[in-house]
């Protein structure tokens, strides 16, 4: 059985990821390891607004949440155990999900977009003005969990290695969940949804458990890469949850392609790569302290000449070089 291109780009950039260490200085290491904690988020909201039609504003929430409570539950003076403080701060971050999604469901629209910003919000100003979160300072974690079976310590995040290999391993079984998820009945459901809901209705779905049950699970995934996100630097601050990151993730997946998984995958080191790009003062001098700019000029003009993203890109080079556009794929693929 053959494997199609998608399925082949995807497994030579999670190869390529899988090797980067051979070659990499810790600098790069560092870099990828966030990038990688950016795609598993990116994820999380593609299951959203790619694959649902759901566009969330407060998806920042679900993963500062995750980044607090990897804290918050970490012991000062030892490390925690992996096996319960993982699934944890999921859980925390699927129950506020929870609680968001019951509530804001019940709304459409730009109505569902302010909802869930005003949500994300709440929770934002929770640990910026009250103790809990170390206010604007932020808190530390003292101690990286670590997973200890039978009095020996087989897993230690304090490493930079075991940390890049642990978030690999985490992307690569989110993307395949992700991707079995999306192919079985409930993703066509959700296929479904995004098509159009009334028809859904219509026909007998009631929608609103299937909505919710993606926003829950959304919002879990989100919660992992916020547990990565702060197990990585050690350090957690309320701009976790604020709407610039909510803004940005979102941008990601335009970037990347909706309605792609792949495109999550894509658009995060897009969007991470650009910022570094823009950011270098040893090419822009002076001037990368205005980094936004270039970055926001690059964006305008990626969307305006990309409409189906970069993972639309080679389409759009065959449609130009041999005249004929490529066949639309099938409803709900996302591979």
């Amino acid at each position: 059985m053959t494997a199609s291109p998608k399925a082949l780009f995807v497994a030579l950039c999670l190869g390529g990821l899988a090797l980067y260490p051979l070659a990499a200085g810790d600098y790069g290491m560092d870099l990828v390891t966030k990038i990688m904690v950016y795609a598993i988020f990116a994820l999380s909201l593609e299951l959203l607004v790619g694959a649902t039609g759901l566009v969330c504003f407060g998806h920042a929430a679900f993963f500062g949440i995750g980044a607090y409570a990897a804290v918050l539950l970490s012991p000062e003076s030892d490390a925690a155990q992996l096996l319960w403080l993982l699934p944890a701060c999921v859980a925390a971050a699927a129950a506020y999900a929870l609680f968001m999604g019951a509530l804001s469901l019940r709304t459409q629209g730009v109505y569902f977009i302010m909802v869930t910003l005003a949500f994300a919000q709440m929770a934002y100003y929770i640990v910026h003005d009250t103790p809990l979160g170390g206010g604007t300072d932020g808190i530390y974690l003292n101690v990286k969990p670590q997973l200890q079976l039978g009095g020996s310590t087989w897993l230690d995040l304090d490493g930079d290695h075991t940390i890049y290999f642990f978030t690999w391993t985490a992307l690569v079984a989110v993307f395949g969940f992700l991707g079995l998820l999306l192919r079985s009945r409930f993703g066509r459901a959700l296929a479904g949804i995004k098509a159009n809901e009334q028809r859904m209705r219509a026909t007998g779905f009631s929608t609103y458990p299937y909505k919710l049950a993606a926003f829950v699970i959304s919002g879990a995934i989100a919660g992992l890469a916020g547990f990565l996100f702060g197990v990585k630097d050690g350090y957690v601050n309320p701009e976790l949850m604020s709407w610039h990151l909510s803004g940005a993730v979102l941008i990601m997946i335009i970037l990347g392609g909706l309605g792609h998984l792949r495109g999550a995958l894509v658009g995060a080191f897009a969007f991470a790569l650009l910022q570094e790009f823009f950011k270098s003062e040893a090419i822009f001098g002076a001037f990368a302290k205005h980094w936004h700019l270039g970055l926001g000029l690059t964006i305008i003009a990626s969307v305006a000449l990309l409409p189906n993203g970069l993972v639309g890109l080679p389409a759009l080079w065959r449609q130009r070089l041999l005249g004929k556009a490529r066949g639309a794929a099938p409803a709900g693929e996302q591979a």
